[in-house]
This record gives C-alpha cells, structure tokens and sequence, in this order.
C-alpha cells in the first residue's frame, strides 16, 4: 500500500504541480488510513477496501476525538487518492465515493490586536544571537504576511534589502513583497551581524537556521513563538497562521486595497482575502457599538 500512495504523491507533484504542504498532508492522511487498515482488518492492498471500511475509519476518527476540520482533510485526502487509484486501473469502483465530511462550523481566524502584536515582537532578547534571529523572523512574517512555510523558505538572495522587498516562489507563480523599516532594521542585523554563528560547515543558502546550521523546520518555528507568546502575556489561542491573519485585517484596517493585500498574501482567489474585510467591518461594528453615545 505503501507504493501506492507514494505513487500518488509523485503525481500529485509531477502533474498537479501541488505544494509541498498539501503533499505532506495527503501522505500523513493516507498512512494513518494505510496502518488502521492492516491493523485493524488485516488489509494489504486498496483494492480490498469497501466503503464499509472506510465509514468504520470516520467513526475511528470521531471516536479519537479528531477535529471536524481534520476529519474533513481526511476525506478530501480519501476520495482524491481512490479517484486515482480508479483512473490508473487499480481498482474498478472508488468506495470513497459516499463518503462525506462532517458539517463544521467556519471559525474566524483569531486577531492579534496591534498591542499585542508589539508586546510579541519586543520579547526577543536582541543581545543574543538567537534573539536578533528571532526577531528577524517575527518581524518579517507581521511585515509580509507571508505562510510560516514560505518564512523557513526563504534563501539569502530572496532578500533585496536596497529596496525592501522579498521573493516568494513556488511551482506555479512568483510574488514580490514589499517590507518596512523595522523589518528593514531587524534583516539587516541579523544577516550582518548573527546569521554566521548559526551556519555550521557548508551554506546552504537558507535565511533562517536553527542552533545546528540546518534550516528551521515549521515546528522549531512554532516552538520559539509559543514560548514568545507565553512571555509576552497573550491568553490568545494562536496557530503560526496567527501573525499572517492579523497582517491582513490591520492592513485593511489601515486602509489598503483589498487587491493589494490578496496580491501580497498570494491568495488566488480574492474570496479569500474578503473574510478580512468582513473580519474587520465586525470589529468596526464592535467598536461603534461600544462607543457611541447614541447607539
């Protein structure tokens, strides 16, 4: 089975030209389903598996308490995977074609407020190396708006520090991103002054490392940021989409064009970008609310 999904994976790169998260994510899917049904039925190949199979694993999922929004991925991992199966002549049917993702409730993005924003960014601890990184890190990520992934991503030359910009490529489109002063001041101390300390042996031409030289993962990410969280005093319940979310309702808040801050977020669709904008008419609502005297 594991050939399979591997296979899957290739296409999904090869031909779909999909990112590297959403190919993370169909593959840690497909293994979880991969080992509960060996483990559980003794299944060894897809073309063994019935709809009834895959209906026990939603119940497994609900039952493990999984996240409706997990359970969802789950089934859009699912049903693409067996639609390809079918298409290749692996199997005859999709058993997946019934299956259907739970109803969940559309949870708005939580919003860091501009104070919090500027309690988290002033927690490194710029005497230090690691400090003048991380703040380097944070500051970059509430310029640009850019996904944690593309943050880690970043190589040295997507860096133009003359005119304030960085570039953001992946397999299908490029996008430039302008960044202001105190981005500007943070880059510009990190790479002269405590990027060296972290390269351990050859460069490999990352922006951010870790403590070893190699590049910093997503989860060492999240690690540093939960702990500046912490210490900054935010009761928030943040994911490292946080800072991303909160430099789009302030942008708007501060008066740039929807179609700017899709072009910057690298949104395809500018549905996407409008939840902002609804997200900060509600805020606006709140205020008006609260403080008219005639209201």
């Amino acid at each position: 089975m594991e050939n399979a999904i591997l296979s899957f994976i290739q296409y999904l790169h090869t031909t779909k030209h999909s990112s590297e998260n959403t190919e993370v994510s169909y593959e840690r899917d497909l293994k979880k389903l991969s080992r509960y049904l060996t483990d559980t039925y003794g299944i060894t190949d897809f073309s063994q598996v019935s709809a009834t199979h895959l209906s026990a694993y939603m119940l497994y999922m609900e039952k493990q308490n999984y996240a409706a929004s997990s359970v969802s991925r789950n089934v859009a991992s699912i049903r693409t995977f067996f639609h390809y199966l079918q298409r290749q002549g692996l199997i005859a049917l999709s058993p997946a074609d019934d299956l259907k993702p739970p109803k969940a409730e559309k949870k708005a993005p939580e919003i860091l407020s501009i104070e919090q924003v500027n309690a988290l960014l002033s927690q490194p601890d710029k005497r230090t190396n690691k400090g003048v990184r991380d703040s380097a890190m944070l500051e970059l990520l509430y310029a640009t708006g850019i996904r944690v992934s593309e943050l880690i991503g970043l190589k040295v030359q997507d860096v133009n520090l003359k005119l304030d910009y960085i570039t953001c490529t992946d397999r299908t489109k490029e996008r430039i991103i302008p960044f202001g002063g105190a981005a500007k001041r943070a880059l510009s101390d990190y790479m002269d002054n405590a990027r060296m300390s972290f390269i351990a042996g050859e460069d490999s031409g990352s922006l951010f490392t870790n403590c070893q030289g190699k590049p910093m993962s997503r989860q060492g990410f999240w690690k540093l940021l939960k702990g500046y969280v912490r210490s900054a005093g935010i009761e928030t319940d943040i994911t490292p989409h946080t800072l991303r979310h909160s430099f789009a309702v302030h942008m708007i808040e501060n008066g740039a064009d929807l179609r700017s801050v899709q072009e910057m977020m690298g949104h395809s669709d500018i549905s996407t970008t409008q939840m902002y904008l609804n997200m900060n008419l509600s805020r606006m609502r709140n205020v008006y609310e609260r403080a008219h005297p005639r209201h």
